[in-house]
């Protein structure tokens, strides 16, 4: 199982998708559930799904495929390029980062985000992180022409340069990990769907434009009206100096499971898990001697905080992995934890069964 998730954690970390450009993306995927031997659909924004059969409450098992980046907003006349940012893209991580301008497969173009020389940076300069829009791409083209007739417009999008690499034993760091790793963990589950014999009706699904807006996987949700939602997301890692007193997270500690998530910060909005959920993980993580780790967080959300409002409301909880260096070039997290979510969820899945209660009071 970890040698698979691997492969295709590093081989996705490979395929840019930026957020409303997840199309290559979705491409792979639909590729590996058809070796699997898994039919699926995608709807019109993009989102991709596959449904297994079953008794019981139905469930939507999902995680989101897009990535942050940026969006080409202007091309200089001598050929440098202006970004938007899209997504929660840190700026204080982005002077001499390599990118990715996506203008299609075999065409795209590589480029740096400028640094200014050193020998010209004044001394009040050295300490301060340059503004997004002030900062611009390098790509080797010398003029306005020689851009567009690469194919690169406004509005064209960009990535950081995909990267995918081993680190230690079993850690991988790279670009998207966020949420390639959950892709890898979907695309686990699919098999072990695939194989089972008895369970509730599960729409496993790869959604869209989660880093832009967190709205894509609702009109999924509102077509499928799932009666429990299960979103795959990262979770903080706080096992580092500067994390430490955000939470009690260690990366490969196992799976996690947040109890609590706000944005906090424009968007009132997060998710409080339904207690039908936290009972559901906690009982199969003992059972099943799989470790369980809690996460509570404010600047956290996921699109499951939308997905849960549909209908007449969906039993929910975000469920994950942890990650450290969330939303830079390279981020990181651990193959023991992506395999033990994949146990803990085919655990859990298994004790749905047609008289699985979704009444709060039969859990307080």
């Amino acid at each position: 199982m970890k040698d698979r998730i691997k492969r295709n954690l590093m081989e996705l970390m490979m395929v840019p998708g930026l957020s409303g450009h997840e199309d290559r993306v979705r491409r792979a995927l639909r590729q590996r559930l058809d070796d699997i031997g898994v039919e699926s659909t995608s709807d019109r924004l993009g989102n991709l799904t596959a449904y297994f059969p079953g008794q019981g409450p139905s469930v939507m098992l999902f995680t989101h495929m897009d990535q942050l980046g940026f969006i080409v907003r202007r091309i200089e006349a001598n050929g440098l390029i202006r970004l938007e940012r899209l997504g929660g893209v840190p700026e204080r991580a982005l002077a001499a980062q390599e990118v990715l301008i996506c203008v299609g497969e075999g065409c795209d173009v590589p480029g740096i985000i400028a640094n200014k020389s050193h020998h010209a940076t004044a001394p009040s300069e050295k300490y301060q992180v340059t503004p997004y829009a002030e900062l611009y791409v390098d790509s080797g083209l010398v003029s306005a022409a020689e851009v567009e007739a690469a194919g690169i417009r406004i509005g064209t999008p960009v990535v950081y340069a995909p990267h995918a690499a081993a680190l230690g034993n079993d850690r991988i760091t790279g670009t998207s990990v966020d949420d390639r790793a959950g892709c890898a963990v979907l695309l686990e589950m699919a098999q072990l769907l695939k194989a089972r014999t008895s369970g509730p009706p599960v729409h496993l699904a790869f959604t869209v434009l989660e880093e832009f807006n967190l709205r894509g996987a609702q009109p999924l949700a509102q077509k499928l009206q799932p009666d429990i939602a299960i979103q795959l997301d990262l979770m903080l890692a706080t096992d580092t100096p500067d994390m430490a007193v955000k939470g009690d997270m260690v990366l490969g500690g196992g799976p996690g499971m947040s109890l609590y998530s706000f944005h906090g910060r424009g968007t009132l909005n997060g998710v409080i898990p339904h207690p039908a959920m936290v009972h559901l993980f906690e009982h199969a993580a003992e059972v099943h001697r799989i470790p369980l780790q809690r996460s509570a967080q404010v600047g956290v959300l996921t699109d499951l905080s939308y997905v849960q409002l549909v209908g007449e409301g969906v039993v929910s909880i975000d469920m994950g992995f942890p990650m450290r260096y969330s939303h830079s070039a390279r981020e990181v997290c651990d193959l023991d934890d992506l395999a033990a979510l994949t146990r803990l969820l085919d655990a859990a899945l298994s004790d749905i069964g047609p008289d699985f209660s979704l009444d709060r009071d039969d859990y307080t």
